[in-house]
C-alpha cells in the first residue's frame, strides 16, 4: 500500500468522533496558552500529562491531543506579537517585525488575517512532506554534524544581520549583543561562571521569556508613554479585518517559499521554527523587497514567518517520529508523552504503530482546517483590543508583562531583570538598532557555542572542520553571500548618490 494508502486509513483514525474533538480542543488549547507570554504549550502539555496517563486515553487520541496544542500554539503566539509587540516564542520574534508595524498603521486585522492562513498554508504542506518524505528526510537529517549546524547558525545570524533593514552594522551590533546575552551563565564544558558577577541567580543563564519580554514589552511601554494626544494604541480606526483576494494572491509565491524553508529546517533536529522563521524572512527579503516596504508594515512580512514557523513545527515531528530526535523542548516533553504511552518513536515506529504515524499526520490535517476556521471569525474580537484606551492599555500590557515574567521562576530577581531589558530594548530602538538579532543570538548562541566545540573536539582542534564537507562548505558561502551582498548594494546606493 503506498503513502496515500496508509493516509486514508489515517483518516479513519482521525475522523472518530473522540479523536476530532481531540484535534479541536488541542488547537483550541494551542491558541488560548499560545496567546498568553510565559505560559507556552509546554506548559498546557507538562500538565495534561498525567491526566493522559492515567485516563487510559488511546496513544493515538493522546498524540493528537498533544500535537495540536502544540501547532495551535504557534499561531496564538502570532496574537499577541502582532497587536501588542509581545512575542512568546523566539520564531514569533519575525512576525513582530512587520506585524506591529501593520498594527500601528491600523492594519491589524489584515495582519491577523494573514497569519491565520499562513498557518493553515504552512502546516498543510508540511504534512503532505510529512507524509511523503518521512523516512527518507530522517536519514537526510543525519547528515548534519556539529559542523554544519555550527555553519547553518551562523547563516541564520548573516542572513538576518544582512538583512534586517537597519544596516549591516547595526545588525551585526545586535547580533553581538545576543551572543554576549547567551554566554552569561557556566561554561558547559567547565561549569565556570561566566558573566554572572557572583550572581548565583544567573548561573542557569537568561531566561529568553524575561529577556523577550522586557526587550519588546516594557521597552514598548516606555515608548508609549513618550507619545502624547493618541487615544488609542495605534491612533487610527483599523479599516478592515480580512485580506483581499489581491493581497492573497500578491502573497501567494512568498507563502509557499516561507512553507518550504520552514519545512527542510524544521527536519534538522535542534533547529524547528526559530532558525525556520528567521532565515525564511531573510531571504523573502532579499527576493521580494523590490519596494523597500518589509518592516514597514508589508503583509508578506507577516505570510511568510508564520508559514515557515507552522511549517517547521510539522517537520519537526519528523525527526520525533522517526528517529526518536527531539528537535525542541516542546517536542522533548512529546517524546516523554509517546514512551509514556507504550509507543517506541524511530525507524519502526510506521511499522509496528501505524494507526499512530497515519491518524496523526491525518489529524493534523483536521487540526489545521480547525484553526482557520476558529480563528478567522475571531480576529473581529483580537482587533477590539486595538479600540482599548491608552490609559487602559498601556498599564495592561505592562501588567500582563510582570504576571507572565513571574508565571515562569516566581522570582521577583526576573522582574527586575525584565525592566533592565525594557531599558535596554528601549534605547535599542531610539538609536535604531534591530531587536530581533538580538533574541536569535540569545536562543542559538549556546547550541552555536555547543556544535563548534563538538566539531572541533571531533576533530583535535582542526579548525578546517568547518568547512570539510561540501555542505558545511556550501552552507558557508551562502552565510559570505548574506553579508557581502547587501554590502554591495548599500556601497552602490552611496555611491550613486555622490
Amino acid at each position: 500500500m503506498d503513502a496515500f494508502g496508509f493516509l486514508l486509513e489515517g483518516f479513519a483514525v482521525a475522523l472518530r468522533p473522540f479523536n476530532m474533538a481531540c484535534a479541536f480542543g488541542g488547537v483550541l488549547v494551542g491558541t488560548v496558552v499560545g496567546m498568553l507570554p510565559g505560559i507556552g504549550p509546554i506548559n498546557a502539555i507538562a500538565i495534561l500529562l498525567p491526566v493522559i496517563f492515567v485516563s487510559g486515553v488511546p496513544p493515538e487520541s493522546a498524540l493528537i491531543l498533544l500535537a495540536g496544542i502544540y501547532y495551535g500554539s504557534q499561531y496564538g503566539n502570532s496574537i499577541s506579537t502582532i497587536l501588542l509587540n509581545v512575542p512568546g516564542t523566539t520564531s514569533s520574534v519575525v512576525t513582530a517585525i512587520d506585524g506591529y508595524a501593520l498594527t500601528r498603521k491600523g492594519e491589524a486585522g489584515s495582519a491577523l488575517a494573514m497569519a491565520a492562513i499562513a498557518s493553515f498554508v504552512g502546516g498543510t504542506l508540511a504534512i503532505f512532506g510529512l507524509v511523503l518524505f518521512a523516512p527518507a528526510l530522517a536519514g537526510w537529517a543525519i547528515r548534519f554534524g556539529p559542523a554544519e549546524y555550527f555553519a547553518l547558525m551562523a547563516f541564520a545570524f548573516a542572513a538576518l544581520a544582512g538583512l534586517s533593514g537597519a544596516g549591516l552594522a547595526k545588525g551585526l551590533v545586535a547580533t553581538g549583543v545576543g551572543l554576549l546575552l547567551a554566554s552569561v551563565g557556566l561554561d558547559p564544558n567547565s561549569a565556570v561562571p561566566r558573566f554572572t558577577f557572583g550572581e548565583l541567580r544567573l548561573f542557569d543563564g537568561l531566561d529568553f521569556v524575561v529577556v523577550t519580554i522586557g526587550l519588546f514589552a516594557v521597552s514598548e511601554v516606555l515608548l508609549l508613554l513618550e507619545e502624547e494626544g493618541r487615544e488609542t494604541r495605534t491612533g487610527v480606526a483599523v479599516r478592515k479585518v480580512m485580506v483581499s483576494l489581491q493581497e492573497l494572491l500578491d502573497s501567494a509565491w512568498s507563502l509557499l517559499r516561507g512553507s518550504l524553508v520552514g519545512f527542510f529546517v524544521g527536519v534538522l533536529p535542534g533547529a524547528g521554527g526559530t532558525i525556520g522563521s528567521f532565515v525564511a524572512y531573510a531571504l523573502e527579503k532579499k527576493i521580494s523587497d523590490d519596494r523597500g516596504t518589509f518592516g514597514k508594515g508589508d503583509l508578506r512580512g507577516v505570510a511568510v514567518p508564520e508559514a515557515a514557523s507552522n511549517s517547521a513545527a510539522t517537520a519537526a515531528m519528523i525527526p520525533l517520529l522517526t528517529l526518536g530526535v527531539p528537535g525542541s523542548a516542546t517536542t522533548a516533553v512529546l517524546l516523554g508523552a509517546l514512551l509514556g504511552l507504550n509507543v517506541t518513536p524511530g525507524p519502526l515506529l510506521i511499522q509496528d504503530n501505524p494507526e499512530v504515524f497515519w491518524g496523526l499526520a491525518a489529524s493534523m490535517y483536521l487540526g489545521n482546517a480547525f484553526l482557520l476556521l476558529l480563528n478567522l471569525p475571531l480576529v473581529r474580537v483580537f482587533v477590539r483590543v486595538l479600540s482599548l484606551p491608552r490609559w487602559f492599555l498601556i498599564p495592561g500590557v505592562a501588567g500582563m508583562s510582570f504576571v507572565a515574567v513571574y508565571a515562569v521562576n516566581s522570582s521577583v530577581f526576573d522582574l527586575a531583570l525584565m525592566v533592565g531589558f525594557g531599558v535596554l530594548g528601549y534605547l535599542l530602538r531610539k538609536v535604531r538598532v534591530p531587536l530581533a538579532p538580538v533574541i536569535l543570538g540569545l536562543v542559538l548562541g549556546p547550541l552555536m557555542e555547543k556544535n563548534l566545540r563538538r566539531a572541533l573536539a571531533l576533530s583535535d582542534g582542526d579548525w578546517g572542520v568547518l568547512v570539510s564537507s561540501p555542505l558545511s562548505a556550501g552552507i558557508w558561502v551562502l552565510t559570505g553571500a548574506s553579508l557581502l551582498v547587501p554590502a554591495g548594494l548599500a556601497l552602490h546606493r552611496r555611491l550613486r548618490r555622490m
